[in-house]
C-alpha cells in the first residue's frame, strides 16, 4: 500500500498539473452530462452528451503516456475516477438537500421539474458502476496500446508518430468503454440486444475518434511542450 501511494504521488509530481487537470475536468464532466442523450435521428444510433467530454479524456490520457508512461498514465487516470466518485457523492447530497432548482419555476409544474433536476444530479448507482468500470478498463487498455504501439514505430517523433498512437488506442479504448457500459447497464438494465449493444459501441468509438483526429494537433503541441520542458516516460 506504501508503495502504491508513492507511485502515485511521482506520478503526479512528474506529470503536467495542467493535463492533469484537464483530465480529472473532463472525466467528471463526462459522467455529468452523459445523462443527456442526443437525438440522432438514427434508432441504432444511441449518443449522449458525454462524448462532448470523452475525447478529451482519451487525449489528455494519450499525452500523459507519452510524457510520463503508460502506468503512471493509469494509475492518474484512477485518480480521476476516484475524484469523479467524490464529485457523484457531493452531487447525490445535494440532490437530498430540501430546496429548489433556479430552472424549476415553471408555474405547475415546479414539483415535477425540481424532482427531476434531483434525479439527474443524484444519479443511478447502476449507471455509475457502469461507467466507472468501463472507463478504468478502458483508460489501462488504452494508455498500454498507446505506449505498445509507440515501441512498435520506427519514428518515436513527430506529429504522425503521436497520431497513430493516438488514433489506435482511443479507438480499441473508445469501442471497449462503450461496449463494456452497454453490457453492463443497457443489456442488463433496459433490454438492450447484443446488436444494438456492438452497433452503438463501434459508431459511438468511430465518432469520438473524429473528435480526436480534429483535436490530435492541439494535443501533440502540447504534449511537445512537455516533452520538450523534460517530462520524459518513466514507466
Amino acid at each position: 500500500m506504501n508503495k502504491l501511494f508513492s507511485d502515485l504521488r511521482n506520478s503526479f509530481r512528474s506529470a503536467s498539473p495542467l493535463v492533469v487537470s484537464l483530465l480529472f475536468l473532463s472525466v467528471v464532466g463526462m459522467n455529468l452530462l452523459a445523462n443527456k442523450s442526443i437525438d440522432t435521428g438514427v434508432d441504432w444510433l444511441a449518443l449522449d452528451c458525454g462524448i462532448l467530454f470523452s475525447w478529451l479524456t482519451f487525449l489528455t490520457m494519450d499525452i500523459l503516456t507519452q510524457s510520463v508512461g503508460p502506468k503512471s498514465a493509469t494509475m492518474l487516470s484512477f485518480a480521476a475516477l476516484l475524484m469523479n466518485l467524490l464529485m457523484a457523492a457531493i452531487f447525490f447530497i445535494a440532490s437530498k438537500i430540501p430546496g429548489v432548482w433556479g430552472e424549476s419555476f415553471v408555474e405547475g409544474s415546479e414539483n415535477i421539474l425540481n424532482a427531476a433536476l434531483d434525479h439527474t444530479f443524484g444519479g443511478t448507482w447502476f449507471v455509475l458502476l457502469g461507467s466507472s468500470v468501463a472507463f478504468m478498463a478502458s483508460a489501462a487498455l488504452n494508455n498500454y496500446i498507446n505506449h505498445g504501439v509507440g515501441r512498435l514505430l520506427t519514428v518515436p517523433r513527430g506529429f504522425g508518430s503521436f497520431a497513430v498512437r493516438a488514433y489506435t488506442s482511443t479507438f480499441a479504448a473508445q469501442f471497449a468503454d462503450n461496449m463494456i457500459f452497454a453490457l453492463m447497464v443497457s443489456r442488463a438494465f433496459f433490454g438492450w440486444t447484443m446488436l444494438q449493444c456492438f452497433t452503438c459501441a463501434l459508431t459511438g468509438a468511430v465518432l469520438e475518434l473524429l473528435f480526436e483526429v480534429f483535436f490530435s494537433p492541439l494535443g501533440y503541441g502540447l504534449a511537445r511542450g512537455l516533452l520538450y520542458h523534460g517530462h520524459v516516460a518513466r514507466c
